[in-house]
């Protein structure tokens, strides 16, 4: 048995979305029932329903930004309960067995985290996002969202939050750290919420000045539009860590010199396009470049709490499904101040059996 929900899912690469039905499956013993508010819309939903990076599953219904409320728990549940308001983020299922999954860290699970959308789970059913009215996911996988808190900004920290929480814990940030975030866009505005917050001093490395106000609002001390080509020049060696969070690629060798000795970029976008990097950019002054992708369940969980008690949420525009098609062009294109996020009430019927 399964129950038949209202979601909005695209027949194909960059075809546009149509208001469709999907199927939810009965409870496990170890499932949450969870009746969807928001789903945010992440720059990779619209890479994956383009199929830039290949190998997406068709129909898809993508989102991987989810919270609601749990309507219904299974016989094994502990941790939730009906009424509670709850979260989902990337991905619904790992082994739970492996070293990766022992330490907390499920997206790097050895037999293959199952993503929220667009894969196979475990059981060979391919799994379908929060563009959606209900979502069933396994218990381990739900989040608890921090009473009081706004839910609609909340949203995008799912993805965005902690996306940007994960590397500037690993790097140990806080007072005195020096922080360059270039691009202050649905990420970038995030990273530098959360950094400032950490106590770090923080600064906007962005094209335009077009968001500078904003920047030094969200907690940046220091703005700079690098289209001035000297601006780069002057900020060389100024920089502990640089998180990277444009969707596109950027010349990462115009960066690296911005780092002091020993400094460390951090590339969170995933363009289709190569990255590339001169060898003599990371020899000189022991600079280096690393990728960082989500963190893992218990991470997100102190990222949500973090949040939560420093008052940060995401900054978004709420809008309705029919709106879904026009938005991921404005997300290309830069124009959505910050993230945008589908009110799911505003998708079909609520969910029949």
């Amino acid at each position: 048995m399964t129950t038949t929900i209202s979601a909005l899912s695209t027949p194909k690469a960059s075809a546009a979305f149509e208001e469709t039905t999907i199927e939810r499956r009965d409870l496990r013993d170890d499932d949450v029932r969870i009746d969807i508010r928001f789903a945010g819309i992440c720059h990779s939903d619209i890479h994956q329903a383009r199929d830039e990076w290949g190998q997406g599953v068709f129909p898809m219904t993508p989102g991987h930004e989810i919270i609601g409320t749990v309507s219904e728990v299974g016989s094994a549940v502990t941790d939730h309960q009906v009424g509670d308001t709850v979260g989902v983020g990337c991905f619904v299922d790992s082994c739970l067995e492996c070293e990766a999954c022992r330490d907390g860290e499920e997206q790097f699970c050895e037999k293959g985290v199952v993503q929220t959308y667009s894969s196979t789970g475990y059981d060979g059913e391919t799994t379908h996002g929060g563009y959606s009215r209900q979502v069933v996911v396994r218990d381990h996988f739900v989040l608890k969202i921090p009473d009081g808190v706004d839910l609609a900004g909340t949203t995008p920290l799912l993805c965005a939050g902690i996306t940007t929480y994960a590397p500037l814990k690993r790097h140990d940030v806080g007072a005195g750290t020096r922080v360059g975030v270039i691009g202050m866009g649905g990420l970038g505005h995030v990273a530098v919420k959360i950094a400032a917050a950490m106590g770090a001093e923080v600064s906007v490395l962005s094209r335009t000045d077009a968001k500078k106000d904003d920047g030094l609002e969200f907690g940046a001390t220091s703005y700079y539009a690098t289209e001035d080509e000297s601006v780069l020049d002057d900020l060389a060696g100024s920089f502990d860590l640089l998180v990277n969070t444009v969707g596109a690629a950027v010349p990462l060798d115009s960066f690296l010199g911005l780092l002091d000795r020993g400094g460390r970029m951090v590339n969170l976008g995933a363009p289709s396009e190569s990255l590339e990097v001169g060898a003599f950019s990371l020899l000189t002054m022991r600079r280096g470049v690393e990728g960082s992708m989500v963190g893992g369940l218990p991470q997100t969980q102190e990222m949500l709490d973090f949040c939560a008690e420093h008052g940060i949420t995401a900054t978004v525009e709420v809008i309705s499904a029919d709106q879904v098609d026009d938005y991921y062009d404005k997300v290309v294109d830069g124009e959505v101040r910050y993230r945008a996020v589908i009110d799911a009430e505003t998708l079909g019927e609520a969910p029949t059996s």
